[in-house]
């Protein structure tokens, strides 16, 4: 089985994150901030937003308001304008073809992960969808992984964990996952993706079909 991290990995759902970054920064009085700057935090949730759009962390007393405020604005927008990665919709359906199984396990609160992959029309090809607030513990911790293998009948051993940050990196493997980094994804250039200790590092993803392959993971 493949599972995949969702934002920056398998959907491009960068230009919606900024979109409501934008409004927010639009709310208060701040010019928009370009998509080259805000693409690289698209993987780091409102945590890594909030710090790009307005230099704010969970320790700040208005964090929690200013998050509350971006989540009920990118509510508005967040199936505005999702695709799938150049070359994901090809390895979908080779999987499928082939009988691989895959998935999705994702930080992502449930309340826009499952709207957004059912408006995707992924939902009837894929085995699970795991999200952040499904466990008590999100990645970096192994605990989604393991929830995902156990409603796909998969064992982790049996699986490989593609992902765009270093915490997929870390989950992947405190699971016994085989780990892949998505270089087309959300990669910041102060990101050094060589050194989270992944198995395998992919620039497309037509690439994981072989890999399968070569590991005999089908």
């Amino acid at each position: 089985m493949i599972l995949f991290d969702l934002d920056g990995t398998l959907v491009d759902t960068a230009p919606d994150l900024g979109f409501a970054l934008n409004l927010q920064r639009e709310r208060h009085g701040l010019a928009h901030l370009s998509m080259n700057v805000i693409r690289p935090f698209a993987s780091h949730g409102s945590k890594g937003l909030l710090k790009i759009g307005f230099d704010l962390t969970p320790e700040d007393d208005v964090f929690e308001e200013m998050r509350v405020e971006y989540l009920n604005l990118y509510d508005q927008v967040f199936t505005r304008s999702p695709v799938l990665f150049e070359g994901m919709g090809d390895l979908l359906e080779n999987l499928q073809q082939k009988g691989i199984k895959w998935g999705v396990v994702t930080n992502k609160p449930r309340r826009f992960a499952a709207p957004l992959i059912e408006s995707m029309q992924l939902t009837t090809s894929m085995t699970c969808l795991i999200c952040g607030d499904d466990a008590v513990l999100p990645k970096p911790a192994p605990d989604t992984l393991f929830m995902a293998c156990e409603q796909s009948l998969v064992k982790p051993e049996h699986c490989l964990y593609v992902g765009d940050a270093e915490r997929d990196i870390e989950a992947g493997n405190a699971a016994g996952m085989k780990t892949v980094v998505a270089m087309w994804g959300y990669i910041d250039t102060n990101d050094m993706p060589t050194t989270w200790g992944a198995d395998f590092t992919i620039k497309h993803p037509s690439e994981l079909i072989a890999l399968m392959a070569s590991l005999a993971l089908n």
